[in-house]
């Protein structure tokens, strides 16, 4: 007697089998029919909502072979926990720590140029700075870095951290960095002439940062090279920073120099 498997679908017709792939925070995907990418921030029965880099949420059914993951078919499938699923790690990419409180503010700072670097230091690191008791401050400018220096009388116990645009050898950042040798302070930087730099073409839906000529503000030169609108340029920038929901969206230029200062301030 023969057995005979009664699937009489002819082999070249079948499907090839596919990973099931738990819908775990943060995981990126993009879901086949409509191309719709983004991350799992909340898995329920039968659904996945993701969240793209603009912001925008979407809530898809979990169905066999209805998203891709790295380019390849995949099948989502509930978290083990069967629990709505919640974020693990925080916008820097660390793990969370629900419920912390935020520590003390410690006597050692990280200071930045501007309002903007402020804001998106806050955007990327805040969770992770309120649970150490880093204080970000900006200094509108690094002309005065030394007398600031100075001002702050860093030690062992109130470390500074100073994070730079445009570090690269030559500038006038640099010559002005060079002035601050106290053991106490490390001044790091970026070599973007501004912070707006080293958020990726990628998460703005543009294909690179436009060049703008030497004498022309260089915020206004990329508006009006972009078609944005430049007599408002904290509107610009505010726009900027919504579309900012993690390190992925960040130049990895910004990201090792704001980690080396975190980890200068809070050293034992």
């Amino acid at each position: 007697m023969r057995s005979y498997n009664p699937d009489l679908t002819p082999p070249w017709k079948k499907s090839a089998p596919v990973p099931e792939v738990p819908a775990d925070p943060d995981l990126v995907v993009e879901e086949v029919t409509t191309g719709f990418c983004g991350a799992v921030i909340r898995c329920e029965a039968g659904t996945v909502t993701l969240e793209d880099r603009f912001g925008k949420h979407r809530v898809f059914p979990l169905e066999p072979r209805g998203f891709l993951l790295e380019g390849k078919v995949v099948t989502l499938v509930r978290p083990a926990s069967g629990g709505p699923v919640r974020p693990t790690r925080t916008a820097s990419g660390s793990i969370a720590v629900p419920g912390a409180r935020a520590r003390v503010a410690r006597a050692g700072r990280i200071y930045v140029e501007g309002r903007h670097d402020a804001e998106l230091v806050e955007r990327v690191w805040g969770d992770d700075l309120r649970i150490e008791g880093v204080v970000v401050e900006y200094l509108e400018g690094v002309d005065d870095l030394p007398a600031i220096v100075a001002e702050f009388a860093p030690g062992p116990d109130a470390r500074l951290g100073v994070l730079v645009d445009h570090l690269v050898p030559g500038s006038k950042e640099s010559r002005i960095a060079a002035q601050v040798t106290s053991p106490d302070v490390l001044v790091v930087g970026h070599p973007y002439i501004d912070v707006w730099e080293a958020v990726k073409p990628s998460s703005l839906g543009i294909r690179a940062w436009p060049r703008v000529p030497r004498g022309q503000d260089w915020k206004t030169g990329v508006c009006q090279a972009l078609g944005w609108p430049s007599d408002n340029t904290g509107a610009v920038w505010q726009a900027i920073l919504k579309r900012v929901h993690s390190y992925r969206d960040l130049e990895p230029e910004l990201l090792g120099a704001v980690e080396h200062l975190i980890d200068h301030v809070t050293a034992p």
